[in-house]
């Protein structure tokens, strides 16, 4: 055994620094092709399987580029910060993920902000934005915590947000408003007239988007009565506009298409303390897909939304732009998902056993 050799047998295997000649051995390439990769300069140069195989190998042996040496090469901080309404939201906790599993791909730490109370400005998080970030990551629902940043003039990547916002790099969106048809067209489609839109009673683009979107759904379909009730994303909030909607005067909706999962529950709990059965009685949809959708009984029917694959697409779309590369801003489809929290309504041919309805 060499000296070599044996200093490194007496080392113990967490001081062992994983280089980039490790990362190559195990992935089956160059060191320059891990250096093209991690750099995010593989593109015609190194073929898509190369570039995963490397990303994986480097994943898996805990390599991490030398921060310092390569900032002070480029310029940068390599440190981007993600702008989000709120800590405690499980699909903004999915978004950071996504987010984060590329910006390490990349060499990126990412910083994680949220918005207080979920909307409204946030004060500058560091002492100098610019001088300690290269990019932000932002959902529209937190676009006013931008305040304090804008005066940094760092690149700026939207989430669910305006296309047309000149404020933004890049722009990466969920098909909000195709789920929302799917949705409203599930709902028609089972015989519902009388729909209650439970809207969230927040400022921002992506709901205006979801307010137009049903009221377009329902618009050609004969004798549909639309109704908006507002309420907080919060439980508690969906149950008070549910029980707001469900006993106001006049016939009463048999469905409640709710902007949240989490104002669906809500709805669901003022349902039952009004003595009718879901989905007998009144039919309830959510949006989002969230754990809470299967923890409610009868479970969501509701609008499944990638979560993590949209931190991803967003953190692409800042890598590009920091890069000087056009960004692609992908629009990500959504799904319905039908559960058993839907039904034809009571006063239709298909559910005449069925009590309720007025």
């Amino acid at each position: 055994m060499t000296s070599n050799e044996t200093a490194a047998a007496g080392r113990r295997p967490d001081t062992v620094r994983t280089t980039s000649r490790d990362v190559a051995r195990a992935a089956g390439v160059s060191q320059a092709a891990v250096s093209l990769v991690l750099g995010d300069k593989w593109r015609g140069r190194v073929s898509p399987a190369k570039a995963e195989a490397v990303r994986t190998a480097a994943r898996e042996l805990g390599y991490r580029p030398n921060l310092a040496a390569r900032s002070l090469r480029m310029g940068r901080t390599r440190t981007v910060l993600l702008v989000v309404p709120a800590l405690t939201t499980e699909f903004f906790a999915r978004v950071y993920t996504g987010a984060a599993r590329v910006a390490a791909d990349h060499g990126f730490g990412m910083v994680l902000y949220p918005s207080p109370e979920g909307i409204g400005p946030a004060r500058d998080p560091f002492d100098s934005a610019a001088a300690t970030l290269d990019g932000v990551i932002a959902s529209s629902m937190a676009a006013e915590a931008l305040t304090a940043l804008r005066d940094a003039d760092l690149p700026l990547v939207m989430l669910d947000a305006d296309p047309g916002d000149d404020r933004a790099g890049a722009t990466v969106n969920l098909d909000i408003a195709d789920g929302v048809r799917q949705l409203t067209t599930h709902l028609t489609a089972l015989g519902h007239r009388r729909v209650t839109h439970l809207a969230a009673d927040v400022d921002s683009w992506t709901f205006a988007l979801r307010a137009r979107a049903v009221a377009e759904a329902l618009e050609g379909v004969p004798g549909a009565r639309l109704r908006r009730q507002p309420a907080a994303l919060a439980v508690d909030a969906g149950l008070h506009a549910a029980h707001a909607a469900l006993t106001a005067p006049g016939p009463r909706p048999t469905a409640l298409l709710c902007d949240d999962d989490i104002i669906a529950a809500g709805a669901c709990k003022a349902a039952r303390r009004l003595g009718l059965r879901i989905p007998e009685d009144v039919s309830v949809t959510g949006f989002d897909d969230l754990a809470l959708a299967v923890a409610v009984e009868p479970e969501l029917t509701t609008v499944r939304l990638p979560a993590e694959e949209f931190g991803e697409a967003g953190m692409r779309a800042l890598m590009s732009v920091l890069d000087g590369r056009p960004a692609q801003v992908p629009t990500l489809p959504v799904e319905l998902v039908t559960r058993g929290s839907t039904a034809p309504p009571a006063d239709t041919p298909d559910n005449a056993a069925r009590p309720g309805g007025q």
